[in-house]
């Protein structure tokens, strides 16, 4: 093929700072590498949901134990775009094919559709009775419209949220309903989202962040990285072996069993921890509360791709630092909302009129019915946020308290993290090889 016509986009003013390039070592930064100059998408979406397939692949025949706790390699990712052209679909297109192709069965795994916790279970269901159930209960569910997800989640009768944290902790499913009762014991779920960084903001939801849904997912921001006005190699891989490399190492990989941290990796990981175990309030800190768990599935990803039965160093410090990345997107996502419906409800109010409003008149927009209280802690939170600010207006009584709304909140980091050494604007740099 003809040298490719492209041009590298740089980073958006306060996008976050990218990840160590140790996320690129290995058979994983191998192929996310090669893939990179032929797409326009983000090089951190590409191997991101490569990791999270991989686990798809490899099901519970790989673990690792954490007192009485397995951790099998199922993992959740959501990859938040800047934009509706982020090329987030472009990036798991790429993934597919490498995926299909190392694993001939792949393709009939993956399903669309996430909308109750019934459905989910059913799809992976046991035999029982004349029903034969779901011969492979290795589910990776993508998303295009996590949106729905969460609006889902949302609804008081939906079983979706408990269901999934289920999944994720690799615990039995069941459904116990009078008609069609149905059981999941064995279910091995990943998934993958996309969704824009807009929608992900205006509906995350305080109880979602609070009752453990959405911090079992890893948020990956990802953004339209290069043009590429003639399109790139339709089949970058073809002729590397890379293929047919991860194919072998993946079967392998179904019969790995116990995953253990090397001698170089348990020192490692004693000097990480404490740092990921720090708590920090708000909702960033909600959403990044399993960081430990999440570190050790990623490590446990990048060792099974490079087809290793232990985990190395390498591959530690690679899923320390592509957690790192994704609390900075979780941070940059969502420092424009509360997750207080009622705040939100006066931010966008506040924002409907640039004079401002009183506090007679936020008591008005509810028809007098809220008690004052609760106002003044959803005021509380805009300010504390940066998203509003408080003045006082002269009248000819006593001075007016008006609020006013912020359309930019000031840039926050997120909770524990480590500035990058340098940023990669042309896509992956492998380090030392797989």
């Amino acid at each position: 093929m003809s040298e490719v016509c492209t041009q590298v986009l740089q980073a958006p003013p306060g996008w976050p700072e990218p990840p160590d390039p140790v996320v690129w070592r290995g058979m994983a930064g191998a192929i996310t590498e090669t893939i990179a100059p032929h797409t326009e998408a983000d090089p951190l979406a590409v191997l991101a949901q490569l990791l999270v397939g991989v686990g798809a692949i490899v099901g519970r025949g790989a673990w690792m134990a954490v007192e009485a706790t397995r951790h099998h390699p199922n993992e959740f990712v959501v990859l938040v775009g800047d934009s509706a052209k982020a090329r987030k679909g472009s990036s798991w297109d790429h993934v597919e094919r490498v995926l299909q192709r190392a694993d001939s069965s792949f393709a009939t795994r993956v399903h669309t559709g996430l909308s109750t916790g019934e459905g989910l279970i059913w799809a992976a269901r046991d035999p029982q009775g004349a029903d034969p159930g779901t011969p492979d209960p290795r589910l990776l569910v993508v998303e295009p419209e996590f949106v729905t997800v969460l609006k889902a989640t949302g609804r008081d009768v939906n079983t979706l949220s408990p269901v999934l944290r289920a999944a994720w902790d690799g615990r039995p499913l069941a459904l116990l309903t009078r008609t069609a009762p149905a059981r999941a014991t064995a279910a091995h779920i990943c998934v993958i989202g996309h969704i824009t960084r807009a929608e992900l903001a205006h509906h995350t939801s305080a109880v979602e962040a609070a009752n453990g849904f959405l911090n079992r997912f890893c948020f990956i921001a990802c953004r339209r990285h290069r043009l590429l006005p003639e399109g790139g190699d339709p089949d970058p891989l073809a002729g590397t072996g890379l293929e047919q490399r991860l194919g072998a190492h993946l079967a392998g990989a179904r019969r790995g069993g116990q995953i253990a941290l090397d001698p170089a990796a348990r020192l490692l990981w004693h000097d990480a921890y404490a740092r990921l175990s720090e708590t920090t309030e708000g909702l960033v800190g909600s959403l990044c509360a399993r960081a430990e768990a999440h570190v050790l599935r990623l490590a446990m990803l990048f060792g099974l791709v490079d087809g290793e039965s232990v985990i190395h160093p390498t591959h530690l410090r690679g899923a320390l630092a592509l957690w790192d990345y994704a609390a900075r997107s979780a941070a940059w996502a969502l420092r424009t909302t509360t997750a207080d419906p009622l705040a939100e409800q006066i931010h966008d109010a506040l924002s409907a009129s640039p004079q401002g409003l009183t506090r007679t008149e936020l008591r008005d927009l509810f028809g007098r019915n809220l008690p004052g209280g609760r106002i003044e802690a959803a005021l509380a939170t805009l300010g504390a946020a940066g998203r509003a600010q408080r003045h006082r207006a002269a009248t000819a009584g006593r001075p007016a308290e008006v609020w006013t709304a912020h359309s930019r909140p000031p840039a926050t980091t997120e909770p524990g993290s480590r500035p990058a050494r340098r940023a990669v604007p042309q896509g992956p740099e492998r380090s030392g090889g797989p």
